[in-house]
């Protein structure tokens, strides 16, 4: 059995191969890069090693350096977790040049099904269905343009190295065809040092269908059923479920019996997952899926799987690794209920989901994981830690929270529930979004498709997306001016129970923090910041507020309120006689509100200090550190609001930059390729002389 792992990886997969490890009484190395250098998965490991850089690829990477690393520490293996070096053929082959145990499959497996052109023409050859299209060595831009046209709109231009979304532009038109194909093979070439494509037909009405499939280096190979990873926005993964909603019975033994006729066919070792698209335009049936790709690698969301079938399957690979047979049989393996992932990102999606940096200043996974066993219903799996930070080197990704249930909707529910009162602040996230997402009636009904989240776009980032109603504001004020504190040992003695249903108020007025006043009534002002917009609560009440009602003035109108209960981060209250109930977090100034799915983040106002909205000005900076790739308008050029002015690239991300307004370029300061940093300016328009 393997003694010692090192795992050629960071964040949550690395921390996740630990955790495994650590029951199966295996040693763990870590490596880290010099941002890394106090993650989660450092203080987790047995032993760390530094890597140095910062960058991937001055870092995770660096193959022979974690090959040398491996030799100093006595690993006898290296897991290679996902994305970096896990579906990279030359690192493999370097592990079993230096006698190291690659915790995946062969090289010669990885070369197979790592090019997307070849892997379907070996696909064809064992059988499996594939998608119409174009993979062949012929790059040439007016052939692969003919082609798409033979093809028929719309199509997907794919780079056939890529993955994660990276290197896929949807074309809906001819002459959209060329423009889009650089950027395609720009982007392949940047990520993988590869600018080959392929054209596909593009489904119109897809769900994109996952089966996990394992295979040992003694003949065994099976399936672990499917997963449903439908909703995608730009190709990327939001939230995956196993098994697929809707699926019959025929279809699914169809889609299993291809997936292991795959694996058998390039004689597979280890983790694997065989993706296929469906066409659902007329329903599921056993003629309606095609192959995609295969990713030779544990996936991101592989806990939905391990969830329904109760199986570890980081042990799996560790085993197979390790010379031994699969655990199970075809025959051995059932699914037993339901399970969702979804993926909580540091991203606003009101502002085009553009990725944020930060301190996670609350945040608790470990408290659900310490007492994961066969019943648990809720997971959470993290590189990250209250106090850690998302930094712009790495995916902006925080964790992903899956829940279990005997069936669709009870699993679903226990996430809306997480979803509804699970503290992530200090950033912004998406849990709002994904929260909307598990509200919508479509989604609960199983609509799920590929389009699922531009089709109701509307309603997943409504115009108050984030913002704050009256009640918000009411609940968060009526927090602020009620004692919510444990009380000290010390004047625990001299406290007595106004309100059985509340906490305990000291009686001593210099310890009390009841707002009490000695003569007239309480009045106080309070005004809270949101996106640049000012809000004052007027609150007032008689001598002090425990026992009574106040009032509370917010745009010219009152309401009525009365406390029923509080707790350190949470208070139920009655607003005009509705009861509502809010988790509340606080940090310094700012504030997150958790309350029916909303997400608001709000801080107290401090008169004189007004940020001013970005671009408002003309003047647009940049939000964090990234490259320029590209320049698209010159300095005198008369531009449009919202039209296309630059393109940046920042924490993986390839994003739009568009004018604040009309006008004129008067300042250009960047070019392409150029380096900017937090703050850097962009551009600046100056309104066009006449204009209002």
């Amino acid at each position: 059995m393997i003694k010692k792992i090192l795992i050629a990886n960071r964040g949550e997969i690395a921390c996740r191969v630990i955790k495994t490890a650590r029951k199966m009484n295996i040693d763990t190395v870590a490596i880290y890069s010099e941002p890394d250098k106090q993650a989660k998965h450092v203080r987790m490991a047995t032993q760390s090693f530094p890597l140095g850089g910062q960058t991937a690829s001055e870092s995770y990477l660096c193959a022979d350096k974690i090959i040398e690393i491996a030799k100093a520490s006595g690993a006898d293996a290296i897991h290679p977790g996902y994305g970096f070096l896990s579906e990279n053929a030359e690192f493999a082959d370097l592990c079993a040049a230096n006698n190291i145990i690659f915790i995946g499959p062969s090289a010669d497996a990885i070369r197979a099904m790592g090019l997307k052109d070849d892997a379907k023409a070996l696909m064809t050859k064992a059988g499996v269905p594939v998608v119409p299209g174009y993979q062949g060595e012929n790059q040439d831009a007016d052939f692969l343009q003919k082609q798409a046209d033979e093809i028929g709109y719309p199509i997907l231009i794919k780079a056939v190295a890529g993955g994660g979304g990276k290197g896929m532009r949807l074309v809906e038109k001819e002459s959209d065809f060329k423009d889009h194909l650089q950027s395609c093979q720009r982007e392949s070439k940047s990520s993988f040092g590869n600018d080959h494509v392929l054209i596909e037909k593009y489904i119109t009405k897809p769900r994109h269908i996952e089966v996990q499939v394992f295979g040992d280096n003694h003949g065994g190979a099976i399936h672990l059923f499917e997963r449903d990873c439908s909703l995608q926005r730009r190709h990327q993964k939001v939230i995956e479920e196993a098994p697929a909603p809707g699926l019959s019975e025929a279809t699914r033994t169809a889609m299993g019996k291809a997936a292991t006729n795959a694996v058998k066919s390039i004689n597979y070792n280890n983790a694997g997952t065989i993706e296929f698209i469906v066409d659902t335009a007329s329903g599921i049936d056993n003629s309606s899926f095609y192959f995609m790709e295969m990713n030779t690698r544990l996936q991101v969301e592989h806990p939905v799987t391990e969830m329904i079938t109760n199986v570890d399957l980081v042990e799996w690979q560790i085993r197979v690794a390790a010379g031994e047979k699969l655990p199970l049989t075809q025959n051995d393996l059932s699914i037993k209920g339901h399970a969702f992932e979804v993926r909580i990102y540091a991203e606003d999606p009101s502002q085009d989901f553009i990725p944020q940096i930060g301190k996670l200043t609350h945040f608790h996974a470990d408290q659900h994981n310490d007492n994961m066993d066969e019943t648990t219903s809720l997971r959470i799996d993290t590189g990250v830690e209250q106090g850690d930070s998302v930094t712009i080197f790495y995916d902006p990704m925080i964790a992903k929270i899956i829940t279990y249930g005997k069936d669709r909707i009870e699993a679903l529910s226990h996430m809306r529930t997480v979803l509804a009162q699970t503290p992530i602040t200090g950033l912004t996230t998406n849990q709002e979004f994904l929260s909307n997402i598990c509200n919508h009636e479509q989604f609960q009904k199983g609509q799920v498709h590929t389009g699922f989240i531009e089709a109701y776009i509307d309603d997943l980032i409504p115009d108050n997306y984030g913002q704050p109603d009256t009640e918000h504001l009411a609940l968060l004020t009526l927090f602020t001016i009620t004692d919510t504190q444990p009380a000290t040992q010390a004047s625990k003695q001299s406290r007595t129970d106004i309100r059985h249903d509340k906490q305990i108020i000291s009686q001593d007025p210099w310890g009390s923090h009841d707002n009490w006043r000695v003569h007239g009534g309480f009045s106080r002002r309070i005004t809270w910041a949101n996106n640049n917009q000012h809000i004052t609560c007027l609150i007032k009440a008689d001598k002090h507020y425990n026992n009574n009602k106040i009032q509370i003035l917010i745009n010219d109108t009152n309401f009525e309120c009365e406390v029923i209960s509080t707790q350190e981060h949470a208070i139920i209250a009655t607003i005009n006689g509705n009861t509502v109930t809010a988790h509340i977090y606080q940090s310094g100034k700012s504030y997150t509100i958790l309350c029916a799915g909303k997400v608001i983040r709000l801080s107290r106002y401090i008169a004189g200090i007004d940020d001013t909205a970005q671009g408002s000005d003309g003047k647009i900076l940049a939000s964090m550190p990234g490259r320029i790739i590209d320049v698209l308008v010159k300095a005198g050029d008369h531009v449009e609001k919202d039209q296309p002015v630059l393109i940046m690239e920042a924490m993986k991300m390839e994003m739009t930059i568009r004018a604040g307004q009309d006008g004129i370029i008067d300042e250009l300061p960047v070019s392409a390729n150029d380096q900017i940093t937090d703050g850097t300016l962009l551009i600046s328009i100056a309104k066009a002389e006449g204009a209002a």
